[in-house]
């Protein structure tokens, strides 16, 4: 689950961490209510979108307006809200479309003496989070990390007992901070540490984490993804959650227990199993397919779920063949061919649609699907049917 910049901040300050001071709008008169109720010189107008690169990103109907800008005015501010709002944002996040920016975010001005980079992740190798920091702040880490890895420096903590003050010194040493500015990185580090921890975060990232002139270390931006399943421990951070951010075929498939992940091809894949999608998508891939989607209908799926799969799937104007490929353990295969033949009545079919079953009870649902009256390409192993969906996507 991710949240906006603003939310995450609220998040920051209850944790102390700090932050510059801001208001949410969501009209350019708000905006301008705002600025003037920071009371300051300037001020910043930022879009807010789930995703990165808003700086740099440009409003797609206006390439010349930029997702965050400088204000000096109640009516700057009230200007730039109102060219960003309703409007889609294009970042190198959003893809060509954008995301479309229904709130900004006005936020006072910083002294920036430094913009330096934090960020933490789960690392599997290591089996613990880890804090990454480097004085490449504003800049893309994923680049920073192609480019010069040698600037990026990183300690893994246990989850238990956090970050340990020698870490943070260590690190802010590498950062080249004196002073105030340790004592301030050493309280921000370990409250950050201890946020990821006790929220459950897959992602805590600010960039640019700031040394104003005074030397404190303030988070000019936050980025805060969640592990959605622990937000039965978090209902205060569910709360957060916006739905008109995501993808409305992925909120449908939640819904109904699904684990979908829309993607840019035109092959639907309805499997059981996150490996097994893996696999079917790499295979269609190899021969020369594009997947449409991740479709994961899990180990014990009911015919209404595996229907509601096929309902999303089809409704995908881009998908020009499907692919059905299940391996029965936990999940019967006699429980797929009835879904198929449901969906059939209840959806119908416009596509080619491929099956491969194996696993508990495979010949009654073959049966089943071979002596229904639903037009049906049946495959004999994996390669056979990613060969045989990829055909028939060429030929749709």
């Amino acid at each position: 689950m991710k949240i906006h910049e603003y939310q995450a901040k609220e998040l920051f300050r209850d944790a102390g961490i700090a932050a510059p001071r801001g208001i949410v709008a969501g009209t350019p008169e708000e905006a301008a209510a705002a600025f003037k109720e920071l009371g300051g010189p300037l001020a910043v107008v930022k879009a807010q979108i789930h995703a990165g690169g808003r700086g740099k990103g440009t409003i797609k109907t206006n390439p010349e307006q930029h997702g965050v800008e400088l204000v000096k005015s109640a009516e700057d501010a009230q200007k730039a809200a109102a060219a960003m709002l309703g409007e889609p944002l294009v970042t190198i996040q959003t893809g060509a479309e954008g995301q479309t920016v229904r709130r900004v975010y006005v936020e006072e001005g910083c002294d920036i003496a430094r913009e330096l980079y934090l960020g933490i992740v789960v690392d599997r190798a290591s089996a613990s989070p880890v804090l990454m920091v480097s004085t490449e702040g504003g800049m893309n880490i994923e680049e920073v990390a192609e480019k010069t890895p040698e600037l990026i420096y990183k300690a893994a903590y246990d989850p238990d007992r956090g970050l340990m003050p020698y870490q943070s010194r260590v690190l802010a040493q590498k950062l080249g901070l004196t002073g105030a500015s340790v004592r301030s990185a050493d309280k921000m580090f370990r409250a950050i540490c201890k946020l990821f921890v006790e929220l459950d975060c897959s992602l805590a990232e600010i960039n640019p984490l700031v040394v104003t002139g005074s030397g404190d270390l303030m988070a000019l931006d936050g980025k805060i993804n969640f592990d959605d399943n622990a937000m039965y421990r978090h209902p205060k951070v569910a709360e957060l959650r916006d739905t008109s951010e995501e993808d409305p075929n992925e909120l449908r498939a939640g819904e109904a227990g699904l684990s979908y992940v829309q993607l840019e091809g035109n092959i639907g894949c309805l499997v059981n199993g996150a490996g097994l999608a893996m696999s079917t998508m790499d295979l269609i891939k190899l021969h020369g397919g594009q997947p449409a989607n991740f479709l994961d209908v899990g180990g014990g799926a009911k015919t209404e779920q595996v229907t509601e799969a096929f309902r999303i799937l089809l409704s995908d104007k881009n998908v020009k063949a499907v692919l059905v490929n299940i391996f029965g353990g936990i999940m019967q295969c006699t429980t797929i061919a009835s879904a198929v033949l449901e969906a059939y009545k209840t959806v119908g079919f416009n596509v080619p649609l491929v099956v491969r079953l194996e696993g508990t009870e495979v010949e009654e649902g073959r049966k089943m699907l071979a002596e229904s009256d639903v037009d049906i390409i049946s495959a004999e192993g994996l390669t056979d049917a990613a060969k045989k969906v990829v055909a028939a996507a060429g030929a749709a």
